[in-house]
C-alpha cells in the first residue's frame, strides 16, 4: 500500500495544472477540514465552506482553490504517507472522503460485460460455481446483440421483445438496454472512506469484488462540477440470490471508497475528458494473486450528462449535491479458489484504482464489522463545526 500513497502515484500526471480539493482529518481539532492541493502543500479553506457541500455551490470554487489566502497544513507527501489506516499518527492529518453531505448514489448496469454478469449473477442464484457455464451460454445467445444498442431505443425495445420471446429477459436487460436508468442509493452521507483507509466486505459474503468507477460530483442546481474515483464495493452472491438483497450488497460498513481528491471541472479539465478515461484496476493479494484490468468509459451505455438528468432534476432534488459513480465494465472472472471458481477478495488485498488524470485510490480490504466503525455523522460534523466557530449565523 506505502507506494501507492505518495505523491507521484496519488495525484494526476498534470497535477501542476489540476485544481484539486478533498478532506482531511485534523487531530488538532478533532474534526475534519476542507484542503486544496498547491504544489506539494496542503492548505486549509475550510473558511471557505465549511463542507465540500456548500463550497462546490460557490461560482468562485476554482479560483479559491487555486489562489485564495489559506493557512498552509503541511507537506502533502507526509499526509498521504500518514493517510494508511494503520499509521496514522496525530499531529499530522490523514486524507479522508472528500465529500461530506453529499447524497452518495451509483448507477448500475452501465456497460454491456457488467450486464451481463449482473444476468449470470442472476441465473446462477449467487452461486460462483454455476457462473463459468452460464456466462457461456448467457454470452453466446445475448452477448453481441447489445454491444451496438441505446437503452431507450426503438432498436432496443425490438431486441426486448426477441428476448421475452426466447425466455431470456431479465430485470438487468431492463435497466442495462430500457429507458429508465439503474440509479441507487450506495451509501449513507459522511459514510465513505478515504484513499489509504480499510473498504469492508459483509462477512458472511463468499463472492464479491471491487468496481473501479469515475464518481461524478454534483451540486444542488444539477451542475457536474467536478470527478474523482470510487471503489463500488459489491457483493456478488447477495444481489444474485435477489435484486431486493441490493442494499446489503451494497451499503455496508467501509463498503464505499472515494478519492483521493475531487478534481474540479475547468479548462484543463471537463467533461469529455471524463467520457474518455480508462480506470485501472490493481489487486494484490496477501497470497501473491496478481489481477490487473482496464476499463474504459468510452464504452459506456449511457453518457455522463444522461445519468445526471436521471438522477436529478425537477423529479428529484438534492439541496447538499450528490454524488453518483457510473458504473463499471469490470466484473471480474479469473479463478482465485480453484477451477471454475471465479474471482473472490480475500481479507488483506490491496485495490488500487487509477487513471491519469484523476490519480489513484487506494484501500486495504476487511469484512465489515472488523473495519474501523463509522461514528462521525452528520451531527458530529455540527457540533465539530460549530465549536470551532465556523458556521455563519446567515
Amino acid at each position: 500500500m506505502d507506494r501507492h500513497l505518495t505523491l507521484q502515484a496519488s495525484l494526476p500526471v498534470d497535477r501542476e495544472r489540476a485544481v484539486l480539493v478533498g478532506r482531511v482529518w485534523l487531530p488538532s481539532e478533532d474534526g475534519p477540514a476542507l484542503v486544496a492541493v498547491r504544489g506539494d502543500e496542503l492548505v486549509d479553506i475550510t473558511r471557505f465552506g465549511p463542507t465540500m457541500s456548500l463550497f462546490l455551490e460557490r461560482p468562485d470554487r476554482v479560483a479559491i482553490a487555486r489562489a485564495a489566502p489559506a493557512p498552509v497544513l503541511g507537506p502533502l507527501a507526509a499526509v498521504l504517507a500518514n493517510s494508511r489506516f494503520d499509521r496514522r499518527r496525530p499531529p499530522t492529518p490523514w486524507l479522508l472522503a472528500p465529500i461530506d453531505l453529499q447524497a452518495v448514489k451509483a448507477a448500475g448496469v452501465t456497460f454491456v460485460k457488467s450486464l451481463l454478469e449482473r444476468v449470470i449473477e442472476e441465473q446462477a442464484r449467487g452461486d460462483a460455481a454455476r457462473a463459468q457455464a452460464l456466462r457461456a451460454k448467457v454470452e453466446a445467445a445475448i452477448g453481441g446483440s447489445l454491444r451496438a444498442i441505446r437503452p431507450g431505443s426503438k432498436a432496443a425495445a425490438k431486441v426486448k421483445e426477441t428476448l421475452l420471446a426466447e425466455g431470456l429477459w431479465s430485470q438487468y436487460l431492463e435497466v442495462g438496454i430500457g429507458p429508465d436508468a439503474e440509479i441507487f442509493t450506495k451509501a449513507q452521507p459522511m459514510s465513505a472512506v478515504g484513499s489509504g483507509a480499510e473498504v469492508g466486505i459483509h462477512p458472511a459474503s463468499s463472492w464479491n469484488n471491487p468496481e473501479p468507477e469515475v464518481v461524478l460530483v454534483v451540486n444542488s442546481r444539477g451542475e457536474i462540477v467536478a470527478a474523482t474515483l470510487g471503489n463500488d464495493v459489491n457483493l456478488r452472491d447477495f444481489e444474485g440470490r435477489s435484486a431486493l438483497l441490493l442494499g446489503k450488497a451494497k451499503d455496508n460498513n467501509a463498503s464505499c471508497a472515494i478519492g483521493p481528491f475531487l478534481r474540479l471541472l475547468d479548462e484543463t479539465f471537463d467533461l469529455d475528458a471524463v467520457r474518455t478515461a480508462d480506470l485501472l484496476l490493481e489487486v494484490e493479494g496477501p497470497d501473491g494473486f496478481q489481477l490487473r484490468d482496464v476499463s474504459s468509459m468510452r464504452e459506456i451505455s449511457r453518457d455522463p450528462l444522461e445519468l445526471v438528468a436521471q438522477l436529478i432534476g425537477p423529479h428529484h432534488q438534492y439541496p447538499d449535491g450528490a454524488v453518483l459513480f457510473c458504473g463499471t465494465m469490470f466484473a471480474p472472472v479469473q479463478d482465485r479458489r480453484g477451477p471454475g471458481s471465479g474471482f473472490t477478495h480475500e481479507i488483506g488485498d490491496i485495490v488500487a484504482i487509477s487513471t491519469p488524470r484523476l490519480g489513484r485510490l487506494v484501500n486495504r480490504v476487511t469484512t465489515s464489522d472488523r473495519a474501523e466503525p463509522w461514528t462521525f455523522g452528520t451531527g458530529a460534523l455540527l457540533r465539530n463545526l460549530a465549536r470551532r466557530g465556523l458556521l455563519a449565523s446567515d
